[in-house]
């Protein structure tokens, strides 16, 4: 199978991904991976990319396209992937269809999982790592035994600038305004399959296998 899994931040995504590709027996291709990998193996996009990346600056289109393509074309994509963090926008969206079509491929699905904006805030903000030893808490879903302090360690926990309400709320703001485009172009192709991530992890795994149709 061919899938493309999107969702905002707080969704449960990389959970549910790790549980797709060990399901469906395909790999999970990220972003993130992908950029890692072709700078490893020095490949002429791999080192564009790393240059862009060491100035702080966003790879631009045409470097992770041709990243996207390099991976795709790899033996262990045969028999399906799973994308994740690609596309981010409708013109990469046009450069996945365009590849796909030169490797005689196509998309099966697009998996999407909504989770309305306050709870996705409630995971997000809740989130507690311990200063010592790196363990994560959550005030509500992991809480420690002792209010504050690391169970495994002692050690004492705070709460990441990334996980403060006012960097939250903006990542939530960027990633609807970048993500609304996209939904809308799958879903004009009879792609799009919307998912309740609210729910358990594993309800959840159930309901985006039942939507592929692979119960």
């Amino acid at each position: 199978m061919r899938i493309i899994l999107m969702g905002p931040p707080g969704a449960g995504k990389g959970t549910q991904a790790e549980k797709l590709t060990q399901k469906l027996d395909i790999p999970h291709i990220s972003t993130g991976d992908m950029f890692r990998k072709a700078i490893k193996e020095e490949t002429e996009l791999g080192k564009r990319a790393k240059s862009f990346m060491e100035q702080g600056k966003l790879v631009p289109d045409e470097v992770t396209i041709g990243i996207v393509k390099e991976r795709l074309a790899e033996p262990d994509c045969q028999k399906g992937f799973l994308l994740d963090g690609f596309p981010r926008t409708v013109a990469q969206a046009d450069a996945l269809e365009e590849i796909l079509k030169e490797m005689n491929m196509a998309l099966d699905a697009v998996i999407n999982i909504t989770v309305f904006r306050e709870l996705l805030i409630e995971r997000l903000t809740g989130r507690r790592v311990c200063k010592s030893c790196g363990a994560t808490y959550h005030v509500i879903f992991n809480p420690t035994k002792k209010d504050g302090t690391c169970d495994k360690c002692g050690g004492e926990l705070y709460q990441r600038n990334d996980d403060k309400l006012e960097t939250v709320g903006n990542r939530l703001d960027v990633y609807e305004a970048q993500t609304a485009p996209l939904i809308e172009y799958y879903e004009k192709k009879g792609l799009l399959k919307d998912i309740d991530g609210s729910q358990s992890m594993d309800v959840v795994l159930s309901n985006v296998l039942a939507a592929l149709g692979r119960e």
